[in-house]
């Protein structure tokens, strides 16, 4: 349960903090006529009126605000004058009022106090007390503006920000349509073709039906990926950036960690990079919870058509953990690559975990 509210905290909870504890600790503390029952009494209903204000924008506010002034209004006369400046903690809460007119009522009850408070005390607003307290009543009537605005530039930002989503999902989804149109449209006809074509040879070429129902496979397996990879697109992970951010997650562990990418320019599909990255991250994890390891060797190859990726630590090896679900799931993973993924645990040696993926044609990496 909060008790304040989340978009006041960041600017001006400690200030209002402050603010009351002073009010409290000079009402107390003072000397005045007033005797201490009413005191408390006066300090309750001020903190019941601000805390009302707190929470609300509509008329609630206004009708709290105004009780605020008053109690501040009677602590002016009977404590002293420079009482008034309290009136910052209400100012500061109508210019989040809903309404215009509301901001204005409340900027005309702080002229009330203040030229109440002055006139019964001074009798003349040119007395020298009355000249210091003008520019505090001057600052407290400009406050709820400025609060204003600020509210409202606040709200413009949310709104643009809102806006930018919006559009950001828009071409998100167009992007998408693109792709299946340009990818999964094309190979869905290439399927549609070859199905036909199938039909018409039962018949006629039987013994070349095989070879027409292999094709189809592949292309359908071919299609997998294809959404696969678009719906890896969405929720994207870069396989360098995850290799950067586990090599900084070890070293803050003190384990000392090299990585050895013999080929960085190798294209990889947005799934496979996704794939990997995921991987990468598991396989971190299991390190940093249970290897004990001083020191993690991450290297990259790229041998006889196999993209792999090896992590090496100098722990305490598996010791008969057996295989959970975090080594189940990488494994998953990279059979959905039509690859593998390897572990080898020895308390002597450490852990050795190698994931490996074919390489698709046009991929390679230069020799």
């Amino acid at each position: 349960m909060n008790i304040y509210p989340n978009d006041q905290a960041r600017h001006y909870l400690i200030i209002d903090a402050v603010s009351l504890i002073f009010l409290i600790t000079l009402v107390l503390g003072s000397n005045s006529a007033i005797p201490f029952g009413v005191k408390i009494a006066i300090l309750i209903v001020y903190l019941v009126a601000f805390y009302s204000a707190l929470w609300h924008r509509d008329w609630k506010l206004l009708l709290a605000s105004f009780v605020g002034f008053i109690l501040i209004a009677i602590l002016g006369i009977y404590e002293d004058v420079y009482m008034l400046i309290f009136g910052f903690t209400f100012a500061d809460l109508l210019g989040r009022a809903k309404a215009k007119w509301q901001i204005a009522c409340g900027m005309l009850g702080i002229a009330g106090m203040f030229l109440t408070v002055m006139w019964l005390e001074t009798g003349s607003l040119l007395h020298i007390e009355s000249q210091l307290l003008i520019p505090m009543m001057m600052i407290q009537l400009v406050f709820p503006i400025l609060i204003y605005f600020v509210e409202k530039s606040k709200n413009l930002q949310s709104e643009l920000a809102e806006v930018n989503t919006q559009l950001v999902q828009q071409e998100e989804r167009q992007r998408i349509a693109r792709d299946l149109h340009d990818t999964i449209g094309h190979t869905l006809m290439m399927i549609k073709v070859k199905t036909e074509l199938t039909t018409k040879l039962i018949d006629r070429d039987p013994t070349s039906v095989k070879q027409e129902l292999n094709d189809i496979l592949s292309t359908t397996r071919t299609a997998l990926k294809q959404v696969r990879e678009l719906v890896s697109d969405m929720n994207f992970i870069s396989l360098q950036t995850e290799l950067v951010h586990c090599q900084q997650l070890l070293r803050s562990a003190n384990i000392t960690t090299t990585l050895s990418n013999h080929y960085p320019n190798t294209v990889l599909s947005s799934v496979e990079e996704t794939m990997l990255a995921l991987c990468v991250r598991e396989a971190t994890t299991n390190i940093l919870k249970h290897s004990k390891a001083k020191n993690c060797r991450i290297t990259i190859q790229c041998q006889n058509g196999q993209y792999t990726l090896a992590i090496k630590d100098d722990g305490i090896g598996l010791q008969n953990k057996g295989f959970g679900n975090g080594i189940n799931s990488m494994q998953e993973r990279m059979h959905v690559l039509q690859g593998y993924a390897l572990f080898e645990g020895d308390t002597t040696t450490g852990t050795s975990v190698l994931f490996s993926i074919p390489i698709q044609n046009g991929k390679e990496p230069p020799t």
